[in-house]
């Protein structure tokens, strides 16, 4: 391990840095993929490029990897044209488009591969490791090559990043911008395909496609911004080849590309369950808060249809009188007694009494107060009659900020009564 992270040898050097750059390029041209909801396209790519691979060889009998690429990259690009065709002329969406386009261009591949086996040329060796990759096997001239690729990549990218963020979120938008829509696509595609190419030497044929969109789709649940999101799927890229290469230099029989994509893989799923604020996770914790916050608040509202009329010191009421008036569950009721209690919201008056506090029953009228501004607008605005708007108002009342209670008083002028003629509880008069 110590080599490995020292890299003084220089064929680890070149596997490292070769993963590095194909995960971190394929990962920045896949976050506009993956953004742009064209996933499939990236695997349909990465199947296609098989035979134009195979046909480079036969053509020029040398196995260069600027003629390979050079062959990758035309048959990908008459796989995007052919997809792009054929949902034109015909009644077939564009995922049967790709899934047919696939089939036939991989099915293609694999006979001119068959067919290069058994022709005897010696110069054939190696060429099957398209299928699963070869990044073990990645010389100097290689990682030149994907290092130039990479540069490039960045640079269309920096270049064209407004108009190419503009085309990915909206196409019309960026019409109206006055972008020219048909070239930033053209030339959008062109990378794709430029680093589906590249990143076939790594991962193969059958996985490029995680390669690309794996990176992007963890990122995702860790912001909402597309530059931080370019930034982190990169970083994944670039840490996935870094570790993968890494797995297969301590154990030989490791291969690289699949480790590569098993680790993005490990990185989506650690993403998907404990990213902040998107994760399973904290989507757990937000729901066990909300619902926390739902049955403290429908508490303190039976508490204050109890006392309404009354004015502190309150009075003390049974669990069971508690539970008739909301028809909660025992346990769930003791327990939001005890929150409230740590609150301050209520306190213990016998050994299953309990009690509201003046700062309680101040939230409760909040609550109220919001529940029947809630039920005024959806009367007065939305025409509901008003013996439809309660389930309404008892579902959105413990969700409405300070600021949505501001924008009702000014939209309704601070209405008095509800639908029902039940007074509405302002603080500033007292009115309970």
């Amino acid at each position: 391990m110590i080599e490995f992270f020292t890299l003084s040898d220089p064929n680890v050097r070149m596997v490292t840095l070769g993963s590095m750059l194909l995960g971190a390029s394929a990962a920045i041209v896949g976050t506009f993929t993956f953004v742009r909801k064209r996933a499939l396209i990236g695997d349909a790519i990465a199947h296609s490029v098989l035979p134009g691979v195979c046909l480079a060889f036969m053509i020029s009998g040398d196995k260069h990897p600027l003629i390979l690429l050079a062959g990758a990259v035309v048959a990908g690009w008459i796989s995007l044209l052919t997809i792009d065709g054929v949902v034109n002329v015909s009644k077939l969406k564009t995922d049967t488009a790709i899934g047919a386009v696939l089939s036939v261009f991989f099915g293609l591949g694999i006979l001119l591969l068959t067919a290069i086996q058994q022709s005897g040329n010696a110069n054939q060796a190696g060429l099957d490791k398209f299928l699963f990759g070869k990044a073990a096997s990645m010389t100097e001239q290689d990682v030149w090559i994907f290092g130039l690729v990479a540069v490039v990549l960045v640079v269309v990218i920096a270049l064209f990043l407004r108009p190419f963020l503009h085309l990915a979120f909206d196409r019309d938008f960026s019409r109206t911008r006055g972008y020219p829509v048909r070239a930033l696509e053209f030339l959008l595609s062109t990378i794709t395909v430029l680093a589906v190419a590249v990143g076939i030497q790594a991962v193969g044929v059958v996985l490029m496609a995680a390669l690309l969109i794996t990176p992007a789709a963890a990122a995702r649940y860790w912001t909402d911004r597309f530059v931080v999101m370019l930034l982190l799927s990169a970083g994944f890229g670039l840490l996935a080849g870094y570790v993968g290469a890494g797995v297969s230099y301590a154990a030989p029989s490791m291969p690289t590309g699949p480790w590569i994509v098993m680790l993005l893989t490990l990185v989506a799923l650690v993403s998907v369950g404990f990213a902040p604020k998107r994760g399973i996770f904290a989507r757990y914790q937000l729901q066990r808060q909300n619902s926390r916050k739902m049955l403290a608040e429908n508490i303190l509202k039976a508490f204050y249809k109890m006392d309404r009329k009354k004015s502190a010191p309150y009075d003390a009421h049974t669990e069971a009188e508690l539970q008739a008036t909301r028809g909660f569950r025992r346990e769930e009721l003791r327990k939001g007694l005890n929150r409230l209690r740590r609150r301050n919201l209520v306190e213990k008056a016998g050994s299953k009494s309990w009690q509201i506090t003046e700062l309680g029953m101040k939230e409760s009228r909040r609550v109220v107060r919001l529940h029947r501004l809630w039920e005024v607008y959806l009367n007065r605005r939305l025409q509901h009659a008003p013996d439809h708007v309660h389930n309404s108002a008892e579902a959105i009342e413990h969700v409405l900020t300070p600021e949505i209670e501001a924008e009702l008083l000014r939209e309704l002028g601070k209405p008095q009564t509800d639908p029902h003629e039940s007074p509405i509880p302002y603080e500033q008069n007292g009115n309970h």
